[in-house]
């Protein structure tokens, strides 16, 4: 009964949250995009300190007459490493590189680069509230410094910087704790904000609310299925974009430390 009470407080949480964002009216909040991101993640756990983290994504759009058709153009292929560093079980770090292909908006017009680069440097502290039975809670923050730019034909590079908040919770559904077959629910709500000398009246980049479900096959392999639904400003600052997004997310983790010192966790996703 407890467990029941608290999904239902972050899901009230959650779309509270939603709502408070999406204020302005209708007339100024657009649905600009919907579309597919497919997700690789790789967790690597090389001794006690020391790991290796990646994520891989491949990301698609609607196509340009009908923003509601989900595929129809490629968006992103999405790069991110970096080394994961473990301070404790309450607490663990990433920093490393990240490079982005930006594809064009519009195949086949001239206008448009047919795909530009955009590098980062990103790090992240990854907190988890000490052990609360049932289910889990982290804060995620990550920080990324980005050398962005449009696809329009000559655009140079354009540097900001991103700071991302994200409240995230596991909660298993068919067991009592998160071990190998289980099912669980993960609700969460991220807050993007950035800056840079482009930015003036659009300081809230994005927010993000992302829930989905997540099967552990065994403690090298978790599958992830959510829906995220995203609101952002534009450069005005008074008119909103928003999108709706389906997430397929595989999520592998390895352990190579001595067989005596592995901890027998599944990897739960990130």
């Amino acid at each position: 009964m407890k467990i029941k009470l608290v999904i239902a407080l972050l899901l009230v949480v959650a779309l509270s949250q939603a709502q408070q964002f999406n204020t302005p009216s209708s007339s100024t909040t657009a649905l600009e995009e919907t579309g597919i991101w497919n997700g690789l993640y790789l967790k690597v756990r090389l001794s006690d300190k020391i790991g290796y983290y990646g994520e891989h994504h491949y990301r698609v759009r609607n196509s340009l007459d009908n923003v509601t058709s989900f595929y129809g153009r490629t968006r992103q292929v999405y790069n991110r490493a970096g080394i994961n560093i473990f301070f404790n079980k309450n607490f663990e770090a990433v920093i490393g590189p990240t490079l982005v292909l930006n594809y064009t908006p519009e195949p086949g017009n001239d206008q448009y680069e047919k795909i530009t680069y955009e590098p980062r440097i990103w790090h992240q502290w990854l907190f988890k509230t000490p052990d609360m039975g049932r289910f889990n809670l982290y804060h995620q923050f990550r920080f990324e410094h980005r050398w962005k730019r449009n696809n329009n034909v000559g655009d140079v590079h354009d540097y900001t910087n991103r700071y991302r908040y994200k409240f995230f919770a596991y909660i298993p559904l068919n067991k009592p704790t998160i071990t190998e077959k289980t099912l669980y629910f993960s609700p969460s709500a991220e807050i993007f904000m950035h800056t840079g000398s482009s930015i003036v009246y659009n300081p809230l980049e994005d927010f993000r609310t992302y829930n989905g479900f997540g099967y552990v096959l065994n403690n090298n392999v978790t599958f992830f299925v959510g829906h995220m639904w995203t609101l952002g400003q534009k450069s005005d600052g008074a008119s909103y974009r928003s999108s709706h997004i389906l997430r397929f997310n595989i999520q592998l983790g390895f352990d190579l430390r001595k067989l005596e010192k592995k901890l027998p966790r599944p990897n739960l996703g990130y």
